[in-house]
């Protein structure tokens, strides 16, 4: 005998979501638990929010980590590591719609939905600009960036690359990313 899978409405959700010592994010209906990060990977994500939160003080952009949700569709919700939100109508109290600009750090777990599913919905947002992929376990970090033609493009850094986060006019290096994590 075969049962459907239960599905959640967005509202059963964000109302359980509201409440679980567990992050999930939501996709059709599913919910996907979300694994703890390393150290390595909490240490890049403080250094990157470290630069950015006095960089964009003052600003009509937000920076949030981690526990702020996208709405992607009405049907898929992500948690990504960082994102920035520059619109002030971009106020729901517990997700995002307009993000200019998510980063992701790799995971082994978590890598291919980064570079697959996640790459693919986060580009149906008109107002992202910047998506960036930072390895942890190398001094790598991918960029993927719409133009003004809605055409987007993919670049690779390394090492002696600095990161130019065009969305918010902030250069970073390697150094200052990967600090604490390898000897830069």
């Amino acid at each position: 005998m075969r049962s459907p899978l239960p599905l959640l409405t967005v509202e059963d959700y964000l109302n359980a979501e509201a409440k679980s010592p567990t992050r999930h994010e939501y996709v059709g209906g599913y919910l996907f638990a979300m694994a703890g990060a390393s150290e390595e990977h909490n240490i890049i994500v403080v250094n990157i929010s470290s630069l950015l939160r006095p960089h964009l003080r003052g600003s009509s952009c937000r920076v949030f980590v981690s526990d702020m949700k996208v709405k992607v569709q009405d049907d898929i919700f992500y948690y990504p590591d960082l994102l920035v939100t520059c619109n002030p109508q971009d106020n729901h109290r517990y997700f995002k719609t307009q993000p200019s600009l998510i980063i992701q750090v790799l995971s082994e777990t978590t890598e291919t939905t980064d570079r697959r599913e996640k790459l693919i919905n986060y580009q149906t947002l008109d107002s992202l600009k910047e998506y960036i992929l930072v390895s942890q376990d190398q001094m790598q970090v991918e960029i993927y960036r719409q133009d003004d033609q809605g055409n987007w493009t993919i670049q690779i850094l390394g090492q002696k690359d600095n990161l130019i986060l065009e969305s918010v006019g902030l250069t970073l290096t390697m150094g200052q990313i990967y600090e604490d994590v390898f000897n830069t």
